[in-house]
């Protein structure tokens, strides 16, 4: 670990602090529909929407309402974009002449990009055509990401209202989250990342001649293997740039090339790693400030946010006090930090991103359910490897995806006001509004399906063959690459360690499953928590009132947080990371 390094990681947080307010404070404005920069260019377009849809932009929706028109609007949103899957070989922008993908698979990335999981179990350059990326993948970036925010938001109103069972109108709330929050960042984005080199075109792929022809061994189909000298060389390029920022803004991590944010297409420079980076935080730790501005208790909203924010300090640390240490097994090499080498364990590794900005971005990604990767999660070290592996078992409630992340910590924070109501023996408040049994019924059954969806996916995998053929490396690794398999997608984070082969028959549909519960079997409880929330009366604060302000609420919500999720899996990082990092010790590999 370098000073520089600590510098970089110390500078990231202070960007994110500095977005915290003014994200926060725009999205109040946008949801609260009061007056902004932006509406003398939006308004007329979203009324001529509402005028085309028959949408009464007045009219607002019980919880359930708003329940059933989120699901079945990511419902027809799936079923179209596994049929652009399935037909491109027919549809336009197809000069690569891609096939049509295979059933199973185009399931799977449905589901995927649909619960803005973004899993892929391909590399998008030899899969899909330019349309399926523009109008299917591209399309679903913004409206999962968009139906995150808005769900939030219901809950923001949830807790906010009293004495009414109305939380807001789904449809005016995404359609307003797409013309104002999302498009137009999106829209500058884009053409920073083409400053930075980040292609973006409709060209098809361009075959150039090698400067030094190199000798391959070929295996074909009939099984046999040849040796061939390969010339030549084929560049995938497209339209990459306007992908990539919603990619990032919107906590997607679908990447237009298989090696995703490792790619010099996608990710080219050290101010473009930088600036996703800062891409992926800023809608959730601006919700933070948007959650308190809205309940009228600012002070609650910073308190969430700082237990977010040791919980991503931590998690870093260790992230890059591992990686940085290297491996153990290459006792008696130079491992150290230096100015003709990086240091540490750079497998996996892009030189120009080094093990900072590797760890760190392992880390956000992680911390948000984004997905995105600059770097091998499969080639860290044990412990480094644990560390987005714990994220995301955590719920990625530190900051979280755009949306998802504040109520899936608000689940926390129910339990821990719950707790704290046992403690002193009475029955728990939270900002005024007493929590009864049928709000934490819900939130444990929020926490419950994730779990339960997890360990029972991972543990058949582990013990089928159809699960253990698919693992590159056997062992305590090879367990930790299943289990992260189904952290990711129940997670919603897409990203993957990378050593598994996921593109069969049992990781497509089980994978897929996972996604679709670990979504809407997260939201459907949350929001009727919120609906529970929003019929109640506020009760006046007396000496026995637990105070959800200061640094004690902070450190309870983040013991919840750790105790209900992270012992949760102990069992299972025991017999994963932690056992291969004691093994690593000991010389043993795999």
């Amino acid at each position: 670990m370098t000073a520089n390094g600590w510098f970089q990681i110390g500078f990231y947080l202070l960007v994110i602090v500095l977005v915290t307010k003014p994200m926060g404070v725009f999205i109040t404005r946008v949801f609260n529909r009061e007056k902004t920069f932006l509406d003398a260019i939006l308004r007329p377009i979203e009324k001529l929407i509402y005028r085309l849809t028959g949408i009464d932009e007045k009219r607002e929706m019980r919880w359930t309402e708003y329940a059933i028109a989120m699901l079945m609007f990511s419902g027809v949103s799936m079923a179209l974009l596994y049929l652009i899957e399935r037909t491109q070989k027919w549809l336009p922008f197809n000069p690569q002449k891609s096939a049509n993908v295979d059933p199973a698979l185009a399931f799977g990335t449905a589901a995927s990009f649909t619960t803005n999981t973004n899993w892929q179990a391909y590399s998008g350059e030899s899969t899909m055509s330019y349309f399926t990326q523009m109008a299917g993948l591209a399309y679903h970036n913004f409206v999962s990401a968009a139906v995150g925010i808005v769900l939030a938001i219901a809950v923001i109103r949830g807790i906010a209202r009293r004495e009414t069972d109305k939380l807001g109108n789904f449809w005016v709330d995404t359609t307003r989250c797409l013309l104002w929050v999302l498009l137009p960042i999106c829209v500058v984005g884009s053409l920073v990342f083409v400053s930075q080199g980040v292609v973006h075109n409709l060209k098809p792929y361009t075959t150039v001649e090698l400067i030094q022809p190199y000798t391959a061994q070929i295996t074909g189909a009939d099984g046999k293997t040849t040796t061939q000298t390969v010339t030549q060389q084929v560049i995938a390029q497209g339209p990459v740039a306007s992908q990539e920022v919603i990619k990032e803004f919107g906590t997607n991590g679908g990447g237009f090339f298989g090696a995703n944010s490792a790619h010099p297409f996608e990710n080219p420079t050290p101010l473009s790693n930088f600036f996703q980076l800062a891409l992926i935080l800023a809608i959730p730790s601006g919700l933070t400030y948007t959650l308190g501005r809205m309940t009228g208790s600012q002070r609650h909203g910073w308190a969430v946010w700082a237990a977010m924010a040791f919980l991503f300090l931590a998690a870093v640390t260790a992230a890059y006090w591992a990686e940085a240490k290297g491996n153990s097994l290459l006792a008696g090499t130079d491992q150290h930090a230096s100015a003709l080498q990086s240091g540490g364990n750079m497998e996996g590794k892009e030189v120009r991103f080094g093990i900072t900005n590797s760890a760190l971005f392992a880390t956000v990604t992680t911390d948000a359910s984004c997905g995105a990767v600059n770097s091998q999660h499969d080639s860290f070290t044990p412990l480094g490897g644990m560390i987005p592996l714990i994220n995301i078992m955590l719920g990625e409630v530190v900051f979280g995806g755009v949306g998802a992340g504040l109520y899936g910590i608000f689940v926390f924070v129910v339990l821990a006001v719950f707790i704290a109501g046992l403690m002193v023996g009475r029955t728990p408040e939270y900002l005024g509004k007493k929590i009864e049994s049928y709000d934490v019924k819900m939130a444990m059954l929020a926490v419950l399906v994730l779990t339960f969806t997890i360990l029972s996916f991972s543990a058949v995998s582990v013990v089928k063959p159809y699960g253990t053929s698919s693992i590159s490396n056997p062992g305590p690794h090879g367990l930790s690459q299943i289990l992260y398999a189904y952290v990711s997608s129940t997670g919603n984070n897409g990203s993957a360690f990378g050593g598994l082969s996921v593109n069969t028959m049992w990781y497509n549909t089980t994978t897929a499953v996972a996604q679709l519960l670990g979504r809407f079997f997260m939201i459907i409880p949350v929001l009727a928590i919120a609906g529970s929330l929003a019929k109640k009366k506020i009760v006046p604060e007396s000496a026995g009132t637990f105070p959800v302000t200061g640094g004690l609420f902070s450190g309870l919500l983040v013991s919840t947080i750790l105790i209900v999720g992270a012992l949760t899996f102990f069992p299972a990082l025991s017999l994963g990371p932690i056992l291969e990092h004691l093994l690593m010790n000991a010389g043993k590999v795999f």
